[in-house]
């Protein structure tokens, strides 16, 4: 899944669209009929809690389409339980909405006014460009190319909360310093969406080493300037990396991946995670980052 900077670039790339018509589609999409969204309205965007991550638009349905779309039968327009509803000839504001769903996974993104190109041969030998999943030009004669992604259409609107994105400035650092003074292993805590959404594996490894923790090291041993500092790191990183796609740059990582950290000393990688949960590959040196255990007395960062 993507991280939170990732999503964000793809909101970002969607969001100028807002308010504008679909007047032309294409794509390979089996599950949604590319010629589906002709003439729809893209209404909004919305990023969403990585673990449900999604980037969600919402569409509606103008008048003229009455006649190409009926429930139950084939139609230009997907029927579902909910449907479309068809609206004032003139106006793409009111009447019933459906958002939908795009999962990026692991490859998936976002194009603008532009197709992906080959990069090398495929294993026979031919230079094929990608094609996109759907391509959507709007009214404005700009167009989305998506690719690699999962599509689904949803009736409820997404749930979006501030106080845990850590690239939102509404960001509760309280709560999330709360959550991360906890008894249990700080590298469960920070994949915890409800407090840190967005946060995936990379910026986890990347900012306890930056910190100088041990994924391990339970919460409530480390105190408060520690766990500050961890929070600071969190933002900081997150904010570098959405800066870099911002820029095409690549971000620079220290110990993700890595088999020596910055100082040389050999990284250890082992799979972690809360019991019968999920199992991630953590990188981590046990020089910079020491194991905190029960019984120790909570560590104190100098000022």
């Amino acid at each position: 899944m993507p991280e939170g900077p990732s999503v964000r670039k793809f909101h970002h790339l969607v969001s100028p669209f807002v308010g504008q018509q679909v007047v032309k589609t294409g794509g390979s999409s089996k599950k949604l009929n590319p010629t589906s969204f002709q003439s729809l309205w893209l209404q909004d965007t919305q990023p969403l809690q990585k673990g449900e991550q999604r980037d969600k638009a919402r569409h509606h349905q103008e008048a003229s389409d009455q006649s190409s779309w009926s429930p139950g039968g084939e139609s230009a327009v997907p029927s579902g339980d909910d449907g479309l509803q068809c609206l004032g000839e003139d106006s793409p504001a009111g009447g019933a909405e459906r958002w939908l769903q795009v999962r990026f996974g692991l490859f998936g993104s976002i194009l603008v006014n532009e197709f992906s190109r080959a990069k090398k041969a495929n294993k026979r030998g031919d230079w094929r460009d990608p094609i996109p999943r759907l391509v959507l030009h709007f009214s404005g004669s700009g167009f989305l190319a998506f690719y690699n992604c999962q599509m689904t259409w949803r009736v409820s609107s997404p749930v979006f909360s501030p106080a845990s994105d850590i690239l939102s400035e509404k960001f509760h650092r309280g709560q999330a310093l709360e959550a991360l003074g906890r008894e249990q292993p700080v590298c469960y805590t920070l994949l915890d969406q409800r407090y840190f959404s967005g946060l995936g594996n990379i910026i986890k490894n990347e900012v306890l080493f930056r910190a100088g923790i041990h994924p391990l090291s339970p919460g409530s041993l480390l105190g408060l300037p520690r766990l500050e500092a961890l929070v600071d790191h969190v933002e900081a990183f997150s904010a570098d990396w959405l800066l870099g796609k911002f820029q095409g740059t690549r971000q620079h990582t220290q110990i993700y991946q890595k088999e020596q950290c910055p100082a040389g000393h050999p990284v250890v990688r082992e799979a972690l995670g809360p019991p019968g949960g999920f199992q991630r590959l953590t990188w981590w040196c046990p020089q910079c980052q020491p194991r905190l255990s029960a019984g120790e007395p909570k560590q104190v960062q100098p000022s």
